[in-house]
């Protein structure tokens, strides 16, 4: 007994051992869009570096669906605990909202919180090989000399900026162009690539490796300068259309996420975005590098889908077309 009673003071004497430290959960970046699609090849990049950064295992789980609108309702769903985010393109938070208003199952400023504004990134309409236009002005007179059968471009996804784009564009130039939707990236790029549409309003960097094999031609771009990716190709603006759009990639995490968990995470993505390597690599995929913070994302955001509601409302897009 006395044995004991002395074995149980020592004990209790000795100093407290430390707790063993736990690792931190896993974050996880959810993307709307297949693998080898330009948004998630600059989320698994980006999700390396911050991994380095946070000290922390970094996932990127791809969620592909109806435009990246299934993305968007697991993350508003998920904890708002700072393990789950959202890496998404405009059209998500900008333009949906428009193209489908009263379908949604998220609000843009309601059920999120912004991150981080990562890159901009380029749009532009391209043609297959074997149509006879190497140029802009050759394309329009081509379709005009025969609406009915040349007069159709395709996009990745309805109710999109490429979509949207190809609107714009064929009201500024005078032709009667139908929109033809395919079911992502891939599914354009093959059908372009085999001639099954003449068109395609797509994302730049998208179409770069078909453009690279000679099996597609860029005519023009729509930044408001012209891409590094694609010196030769002019732009719209400088072809004498009045056409600018700079979409670009965000990351965003559920609303009432905390501020200091946000605060970590964006500065840890934008520290990725603004490393000197990584921010080459991105230019030689095609993008233009940004790394914005939540306040001016947020001030972007709320441009944006100002700016391109008329013009969304002036197509009459119908969610089912």
């Amino acid at each position: 007994m006395r044995r004991t009673l002395l074995l149980a003071a020592t004990l209790l004497a000795l100093p407290a051992l430390p707790a063993m430290a736990q690792a931190p959960a896993p974050l996880k970046i959810i993307v709307g869009y297949p693998a080898g699609a330009t948004s998630d090849s600059l989320t698994r990049v980006v999700a390396e570096h911050m991994a380095a950064t946070l000290k922390q295992t970094v996932i990127v789980e791809n969620k592909p669906g109806a435009g990246g609108r299934i993305a968007n309702e697991l993350v508003k769903a998920a904890p708002p605990d700072g393990n789950t985010l959202l890496m998404t393109p405009i059209a998500t938070m900008g333009i949906f909202p428009h193209s489908y208003a009263g379908q949604l199952r998220y609000d843009p400023f309601k059920d999120f919180a912004p991150v981080a504004h990562l890159a901009n990134f380029h749009v532009g309409l391209g043609v297959a090989t074997n149509v006879p236009a190497k140029t802009l002005a050759e394309y329009v007179a081509w379709v005009k000399a025969n609406p009915e059968k040349n007069g159709f471009y395709g996009s990745a996804a309805p109710g999109s900026i490429p979509h949207f784009l190809g609107v714009m564009f064929a009201r500024t130039a005078g032709l009667n162009l139908t929109h033809v939707p395919y079911k992502g990236t891939a599914a354009a790029m093959q059908a372009l690539a085999g001639g099954e549409i003449a068109a395609l309003s797509t994302v730049a960097a998208d179409v770069r490796t078909l453009v690279q094999a000679d099996r597609a031609r860029l005519l023009a771009m729509a930044g408001d300068q012209r891409d590094p990716a694609f010196p030769n190709v002019p732009t719209f603006k400088e072809l004498g259309y009045d056409l600018v759009a700079k979409p670009w990639y965000a990351m965003f995490a559920p609303a009432g996420t905390p501020p200091a968990t946000l605060d970590r995470i964006a500065k840890a993505a934008m520290a990725a975005v603004n490393d000197p390597a990584l921010n080459k690599k991105l230019v030689e995929m095609g993008l233009e590098p940004t790394g914005y913070g939540p306040d001016r994302l947020a001030t972007v955001l709320k441009a944006d889908y100002e700016r391109w509601g008329p013009v969304i409302k002036a197509s009459g897009f119908k969610p089912d077309q």
